[in-house]
């Protein structure tokens, strides 16, 4: 529930052309709690790829928006059969570019121990909902319930709407949703107007009702509450087979080729050297990639990068001097502290990396260069919509289960070409 701090308004829902909230002859009586909008720059440098091409050729900011509303319980009997939620900004240059649908489409999944976001834009409105104690809850996805519809995308009035007109799904009574707006570049304040319209269920059909009048809102733009470098990125590492078994010159070569073979691949996906920070391991190495990469084509350039690289390096070499890599990937929120990366990921790569899997599959497939493994939201964002291979069809499922390490979780693993 809208704690008082956070209330904007309350107001009664009346059916159209009555007063006072009570729907004549039925004995339905209804209200609705309206927060005060949460608002907060985003930088262009996080927005999802398309945005932030459009940015470049827009003088203006950026704003996440974050609006909440608890509707009233009603009588026994009745029910919401549908909810609209309008908002309607007084800039009218200013436009809604992204209207998110539930927590879904933020980017929220599922992590080890609660809902994480999966890209920059994700984690600055995760960073602002916490502000408010019960916000970030309603941005997860209601499972069971009617979804929302989104309309006014690119416009300066817009809004969300839950129907459920066959009454079998039960329409739930607390909602929150994110809008990303266009703003002129001045913008310090936002303000504008929220209006709600719901139809409730009675006997022999439905009742409709909503405010008299919208609410006024006059928020200003503060920062979001985001840990300083705090990003979600995506984590690389790579170890080489064998290292331990082989004499002092051959490990110098192994280290050399290794550092050489994987700023070639990341290169290759547009990555330049001066965009990361390689920590070397000896036998492996561990890189976080730059924010708001394009995952769907740095992965897949990557990977195919390191499959000529290895290619060509293996084919100069003797059997026993082949260069052959475990490989890992993982993504989520982290930032750099004193003495190296803090975060989920940094740790889940390693487990993914480590992992008897793909140690079993690189002795199993002596032809292969590398063997490569994925977390399931990876697979499932990037891997299977992407248009360059490796395809979907060239993984199978796995799971990551390292008791000894309170480690669990599902994955993907691919065998990279002989």
């Amino acid at each position: 529930m809208i704690i008082d701090e956070d209330l904007l308004a309350y107001r009664d829902l009346t059916p159209p052309g009555e007063r006072g909230g009570t729907a004549a002859g039925e004995g339905v009586t209804s209200g609705v709690r309206c927060g005060r909008p949460l608002l907060y720059p985003v930088p262009a440098e996080d927005l999802p790829l398309p945005l932030r091409r459009r940015a470049q050729a827009f003088d203006g900011r950026y704003v996440g928006a974050l609006f909440a509303y608890d509707l009233d319980e009603l009588p026994p009997g009745r029910r919401y059969l549908s909810a609209r939620f309008d908002v309607a900004l007084d800039e009218r240059s200013a436009r809604a570019v992204h209207l998110a649908v539930d927590g879904d489409d933020l980017g929220l999944v599922s992590g080890p121990t609660a809902m994480e976001p999966a890209s920059a834009t994700a984690a600055r409105t995760v960073a602002a909902a916490r502000k408010r104690s019960t916000w970030l809850r309603r941005l997860t996805g209601r499972s069971g319930t009617p979804r929302a519809w989104p309309k006014g995308t690119h416009s300066p009035d817009f809004g969300w709407a839950y129907d459920d007109p066959g009454g079998d799904l039960l329409l739930p009574r607390a909602y929150g949703m994110h809008a990303l707006l266009e703003v002129p570049a001045a913008t310090t304040r936002v303000t504008g107007r929220l209006g709600v319209r719901v139809d409730i269920g009675v006997r022999g059909g439905r009742r409709p009702a909503g405010m008299s009048e919208s609410v006024r809102f006059d928020e200003p733009l503060t920062a979001a509450d985001v840990p300083r470098g705090a990003a979600v990125r995506l984590c690389m590492a790579a170890d080489v087979s064998g290292y331990s078994r082989r004499g002092n010159a051959a490990t110098e070569r192994i280290q050399r080729d290794l550092v050489a073979t994987l700023a070639r691949c990341r290169r290759a996906a547009g990555i330049p050297d001066t965009a990361v920070t390689p920590q070397p391991q000896g036998d492996g190495q561990f890189t976080v990639l730059p924010v708001g990469i394009d995952e769907s084509a740095v992965i897949p350039a990557l990977l195919q990068e390191l499959h000529r690289a290895l290619g060509e390096l293996n084919d100069r070499a003797g059997p026993a001097d082949r260069m052959r890599l475990r490989v890992a990937f993982h993504r989520g929120l982290i930032k750099e502290g004193d003495n190296g990366w803090i975060g989920a990921a940094p740790i889940a790569v390693h487990r993914f990396l480590d992992s008897p899997p793909l140690r079993r599959a690189l002795a199993d497939h002596d032809g292969a260069d590398f063997v490569l493994g994925v977390p399931d939201v990876l697979f499932r964002d990037v891997i299977v919509p992407a248009a360059d291979p490796p395809r979907p069809e060239d993984f199978v499922p796995m799971v990551v289960d390292l008791p000894e390490k309170g480690f669990v979780e599902h994955g993907w693993l691919h065998v990279g070409p002989a």
